[in-house]
């Protein structure tokens, strides 16, 4: 018992005790740096980690959840590594926000936990955000470019107002400067022309004041005195109207009648409308007159049109004429007869003196393109014009009387306001060798050119 109850036992005693006890302290805290029970690591890249201590606190929402284990430098970037407590809430989408820690430029790590929704970050994984709210440099710079803008800003103001005239302001101080001594220039060189100008302003003050007080009969009062007269009467003439008015506004008599009887004004307004109609119609209808005539050339003689042509509308167009054929009617004919049992074939062309002939056609406008067809000369027949440089030049070609086909190409150029001359061949199916060139000219008048013509006529 004297060993146990000896003073230098006790004290050994309370050395093992308090050794061991640091010991546990000791393994316990490296196994979990922060100190705070379970944890879990995670890591994350900086440019630049001046500022942050290694084992100094990790905060989130201000309150301290860990430490930071280890800061140290991998592929050219800081890699700080931290480690929080186990139950700190933090997913994929948490981040890091590098703060302030006082101005003696320390910082401190602030983890923000990111979406709930988000999958948990798991130990050692890498916080992908960091935002270094905290960076002096950076604060400087941008106070830099501020002040540099702001010196910019004063050099220009001070070289524009100390004349510089490649600067804009600079350029209005010495433009005002020039007007202002052109001006002062321009006063004292025309002085005496000034003081006549002014001169001749006192004179047309003093005819105009002359001219009022002009007493005469002819003078500027009579003449006042008399337009006062004017007025009156036209004070009484707008008293007859004002009455004449009121009888109307009463419906009294034709004026009356027609303004306010209904049935009156619906009447007035059929008949309105039934010559606003009629006078339309004849303002789309467009009408011409077409006149020509060719000249044959196997047989010497002429064959003249005369034809009026009724257009509603700029794609169609009607047309009724008059051709006068010197060579009559044609006919071809075929005769077969039989002698000694051999069979032989005549076939003759016969003219009849009808020279007269009619055109009934129905035109059809596509563009440059137009197709026609109906009577032409007696016979049913169809065609086809196509215009040429701004409808200068038309070609034609016509087939008609399909019983003896007859074929008609021609070409028509447009000269000078409304003559035209035509050129082309007439008959080119025939086999009786009657088919014949010809050539001509004709007058073509529109609708303005007979307006014109019938306002000449002497009645």
């Amino acid at each position: 018992m004297g060993l146990f109850s000896a003073p230098e036992f006790k004290v050994g005693l309370l050395v093992l005790i308090v050794s061991g006890i640091i010991a546990g302290m000791s393994i316990k805290v490296s196994n979990d740096p922060a100190g705070l029970g379970s944890s879990k690591s995670a890591h994350f890249f900086m440019d630049d980690a001046s500022g942050l201590v290694k084992n100094s606190n990790i905060r989130m929402a201000g309150i301290p959840v860990g430490m930071i284990r280890d800061i140290r430098l991998e592929n050219g970037m800081a890699r700080v590594e931290v480690v929080v407590k186990g139950d700190t809430p933090m997913t994929k989408s948490a981040r890091v926000e590098i703060r302030p820690n006082g101005i003696l430029g320390d910082k401190f790590v602030e983890i923000i936990g990111g979406d709930v929704r988000d999958p948990p970050l798991r130990s050692g994984d890498q916080i992908m955000v960091v935002d270094d709210r905290a960076s002096v440099d950076r604060l400087i710079g941008e106070i830099s470019k501020i002040t540099k803008s702001i010196s910019q800003v004063a050099d220009n103001i001070k070289a524009a107002t100390e004349g510089d005239k490649e600067k804009p302001l600079g350029r209005i101080i010495d433009n005002i400067e020039r007007l202002t001594t052109d001006l002062a220039t321009l006063s004292s060189e025309r002085k005496d022309d000034m003081g006549e100008i002014i001169a001749n302003l006192r004179e047309t003050t003093d005819t105009i004041n002359d001219l009022v007080n002009d007493n005469s009969d002819d003078g500027f009062k009579s003449a006042w005195k008399d337009a006062l007269k004017s007025l009156k009467k036209i004070e009484a003439s707008l008293d007859n109207v004002e009455q004449i008015t009121g009888k109307i506004n009463r419906g009294e008599g034709t004026i009356g009648k027609l303004i306010n009887d209904p049935e009156t004004a619906d009447e007035l307004n059929t008949a309105i409308s039934g010559i606003n109609d009629l006078l339309d119609t004849g303002n789309r209808l467009q009408t011409s007159f077409d006149y020509h005539s060719n000249f044959m050339t196997n047989t010497g003689e002429a064959k003249s049109y005369i034809s009026l042509r009724l257009q509603p509308g700029i794609d169609r167009y009607y047309e009724i004429g008059i051709v006068d054929d010197a060579r009559g009617t044609r006919e071809r004919v075929t005769t077969t007869s039989t002698v000694g049992g051999v069979d032989t074939t005549v076939r003759e062309e016969r003219t009849y003196g009808d020279r007269v002939r009619f055109n009934a056609l129905f035109a059809k406008n596509f563009w440059d393109l137009t197709v026609k067809g109906g009577i032409m000369e007696n016979a049913g027949g169809v065609g086809l014009d196509y215009h040429l440089f701004k409808r200068r030049l038309r070609l034609s070609v016509e087939t008609f009387d399909f019983g003896n086909i007859q074929i008609r190409a021609s070409a028509r150029l447009n000269l000078w306001s409304g003559l035209y001359l035509t050129a082309g061949g007439e008959d080119l199916a025939s086999k009786m060798g009657t088919s014949s060139a010809f050539v001509g000219g004709g007058l073509f008048l529109t609708n303005d050119d007979l307006k014109l013509l019938l306002t000449r006529l002497p009645f």
